[in-house]
């Protein structure tokens, strides 16, 4: 389960993530997701190893219901990514605020000195207007993730960069019919439809020597 900033970390979830792979009675892994996203901050790792997954067992995910900004990042890359008739996924940008308290703290009476070493270390601080050049840097770092974020989309996707770039919402979140009109998703599915799809795939995979009391297990397991 993939959720908002402050529930579960990347690196909980990647540990998880491994713990299913290593276990041999896990054939599948589900990835629930109901998050708006959160910081870029572990993002593109964790999607990594959700590509790097995908190449030893099924991973499939679904935005349940929703699934924007870090949250796609991951599902996306995961081997099908499904959305729920009501849900919604995108949101594919990078944004950052900085907050210009000068005036306000003026008006308290109250004057800041920043003490500080190195050219650029209280670049951009809340006490005076962003200058020029903060604004630019500022700008260079939102670029950057940004172009690391379509690239992750496109990745998974199996589509090119600029189809991320110039379509798939720009930034929007859309709802289910038009983020699959947009290649954006695999399907529209409740998640009980894509548990018993699971379960489909995992009774077509086991061989016929498997015993039922195996199968009734496996059954059980697979997510």
């Amino acid at each position: 389960d993939v959720s908002g900033p402050g529930s579960v970390s990347t690196q909980q979830f990647a540990g998880a993530l491994r713990q299913a792979l290593a276990d041999g009675s896990v054939r599948q892994i589900l990835i629930d997701i109901d998050s708006p996203g959160g910081s870029v901050y572990g993002a593109a790792e964790l999607a990594d190893e959700i590509m790097s997954a995908r190449s030893r067992k099924p991973v499939i995910a679904i935005a349940n219901s929703l699934a924007a900004s870090a949250a796609y990042w991951i599902g996306c890359a995961a081997s099908e990514l499904y959305v729920t008739p009501g849900g919604e996924v995108g949101s594919i940008g990078v944004w950052q605020a900085h907050f210009d308290y000068s005036q306000a703290l003026a008006a308290e009476g109250v004057a800041p000195t920043l003490i500080s070493a190195g050219k650029y270390k209280v670049e951009g601080n809340p006490y005076a207007p962003l200058d020029a050049d903060a604004q630019g840097f500022m700008q260079s770092r939102v670029d950057d993730y940004y172009a690391a974020f379509t690239k992750g989309v496109a990745r998974g996707r199996g589509v090119p960069i600029a189809q991320v770039r110039d379509g798939m919402g720009q930034g929007r979140v859309l709802g289910a019919d038009a983020a699959l009109a947009q290649n954006m998703v695999d399907g529209i599915a409740t998640f009980d439809d894509v548990v018993n799809k699971m379960r489909r795939n995992a009774k077509g995979s086991i061989k016929p020597s498997v015993s039922r009391l195996a199968l009734a297990r496996c059954n059980l397991e697979i997510v």
